[in-house]
């Protein structure tokens, strides 16, 4: 009998993965946090491949067996960041893109709101962006993990744009979020990993990636 394979994860099953464990004292709980905050440090500062368990233990002041307690190896604790960084993100620009808060303050200033805190979360640490970027071209759960964010970002803008804009304006809300979201995240990953001309600053960016969002979706 052949094979079934096995189902297709949703985006959503796929962020949700991983859930933090459980804790029936408070001291693991901040051993565990400890963790993350060292782990999270050190890639940002070193980079994947020049971290590993030793390290992250000692940066968390704990023993190389507290950190086999919760992680089997440096790439968990890696994924858990990159899903508590990205989804971080998210939170911060993709759930604040509703209608209700475009209802609450002029388009523009929301607009520069959401841009302006997507870049605060790449470029706080550039180190980690970068890394998030190359490891997801060499281990496809990483890989998985940045197209889960991806599609649901793009999801909940496409929901926004047919919310807002008239369709005679945007004809397939979809396919205009999946490019403003594309723009949006390499102007924000372009400025942490220096790939934009020098005198290309944050604050030009920011008021051009602006504009254009709103005028895309705004031609009026």
């Amino acid at each position: 009998m052949a094979r079934r394979a096995p189902a297709k994860r949703t985006p959503d099953a796929i962020l949700r993965s991983v859930a933090s464990p459980e804790f029936r004292q408070e001291r693991s709980r901040r051993s565990y946090e400890a963790l993350l905050e060292a782990a999270t440090e050190l890639f940002g500062r070193l980079g994947y491949d020049a971290v590993g368990t030793p390290e992250i233990a000692d940066r968390a002041g704990v023993s190389v067996g507290t950190f086999y307690r919760y992680f089997d190896d440096k790439h968990e604790v890696y994924l858990e960041i990159m899903r508590r960084t990205v989804g971080a993100t998210y939170a911060e620009t993709v759930e604040r893109l509703t209608p209700a808060h475009f209802a609450q303050r002029s388009r523009h200033d929301t607009i520069v709101e959401a841009c302006s805190a997507l870049f605060d979360h790449v470029l706080a640490r550039p180190a980690l962006t970068r890394s998030f970027m190359e490891m997801s071209l060499r281990f496809n759960d990483v890989a998985e993990l940045r197209r889960a964010f991806e599609q649901v970002a793009i999801q909940r803008l496409a929901m926004l744009i047919e919310a807002i804009t008239p369709r005679a304006s945007i004809p397939d809300p979809e396919a205009y979020a999946y490019v403003l979201y594309g723009a949006a995240m390499q102007c924000a990953y372009g400025l942490a990993v220096h790939l934009v001309p020098t005198a290309i600053d944050r604050p030009r960016t920011l008021a051009a990636l602006s504009s254009f969002i709103e005028r895309a979706l705004f031609p009026a």
